[in-house]
């Protein structure tokens, strides 16, 4: 496969675009990697949480269970210590669900941004890439055959700017009907230029 014209100019301005891709790519993934160490930084905060609520409810527990030992008024006075251990625990499970949640929310902006630079990048650039260096490759072996360049000028009379087509000479069109070799060899290195094969005779 060609992937690059024969022409420098061409051929530099088709490189320098495969290296801004890889640069946007290599962009692209660093700040999906920064936006989710940002996010899952928010993480801590439920992990306090739950380091919190569940101090609190093991020392409330531990703390109703000494009172329980007290005669006749032990079972009432734990009541308050259980339910405060109670919403300790519900704290710990809180902070335990904020965690999960920062870390599923920093995956899903890590990857969404990854995937969205992949898509720019394949659809602005890679697709069309592939596709002219297809039919740069294509045209470079429908040219190793000499009738084949009747269909080369076909192709540029049908496709290329009327200035571009003039270029090949005069009545380019009769000259083509004629089978004027000279003719069809420009137009058919017109064509071949176009896509950024090169010809010996242009």
């Amino acid at each position: 496969m060609k992937l690059y014209s024969d022409f420098p100019r061409r051929r530099a301005a088709e490189i320098v675009g495969d290296v801004v891709a890889v640069a946007v790519l290599a962009g692209g993934v660093s700040l999906a990697l920064a936006l989710n160490t940002a996010i899952t930084g928010l993480a801590a905060i439920g992990a306090k949480m739950q380091d919190s609520g569940g101090n609190l409810s093991s020392t409330m527990s531990a703390i109703g269970q000494n009172l329980a030992g007290i005669p006749l008024i032990g079972d009432a006075v734990r009541s308050p210590f259980d339910s405060a251990s109670a919403a300790g625990g519900t704290l710990a499970d809180a902070g335990a669900q904020w965690q999960s949640r920062v870390h599923l929310l920093a995956g899903l902006a890590g990857w969404t941004v990854v995937a969205l630079v992949v898509l720019v990048v394949a659809f602005g650039w890679v697709r069309p890439r592939l596709r002219d260096a297809l039919r740069r490759t294509s045209l470079a072996r429908l040219a190793a055959v000499a009738p084949s360049r009747d269909l080369l000028a076909l192709r540029a009379l049908m496709t290329l700017p009327t200035r571009d087509v003039l270029e090949a000479g005069g009545n380019v069109a009769e000259a083509w009907r004629r089978g004027d070799p000279v003719v069809i060899d420009r137009l058919a290195a017109l064509e071949l230029r176009r896509s950024g094969v090169r010809r010996d005779v242009e």
